[in-house]
């Protein structure tokens, strides 16, 4: 097993900030691909934003990985993709993962009540 380099852990991209307001204008148009990190039991409880696609962040190596036969395709579109979770602590996170897989341009938006507070649209169900 190799040691992780420190001087890559440095080297590597901050997380990419896009305002909540732009992803909901580019959301509307479908210039970028929304992504949940939340667990299930939070979208039953309030919602997501309108058309995001849910990968729990327990699962997103998983299924952000092209390699793996879990992956979700919708991610090879090649749109940037913000992420959100409730409060931006996971998005974070997944932030970094995604980039870890080879995704360039990705973006932590924050939490749900960010993207409501910006106009965003609610789905249920």
């Amino acid at each position: 097993m190799s040691k992780k380099d420190p001087s890559r852990e440095q080297n590597r991209p901050a997380a990419k900030k896009l305002s909540v307001h732009n992803a909901v204008e580019m959301g509307k148009s479908g210039e970028v691909i929304l992504l949940d990190v939340r667990d299930h039991n939070e979208i039953a409880s309030t919602g997501k934003a309108k058309g995001a696609l849910h990968i729990p962040l327990f699962l997103l190596n998983q299924q952000a990985d092209p390699r793996h036969p879990e992956f979700k395709s919708a991610l090879s579109s090649g749109k940037p993709i913000a992420v959100y979770c409730a409060s931006g602590a996971r998005s974070g996170v997944a932030v970094r993962t995604l980039s870890g897989l080879g995704f360039s341009e990705v973006h932590n938006i924050g939490g749900l009540a960010h993207w409501r507070a910006a106009g965003g649209e609610i789905e249920r169900g």
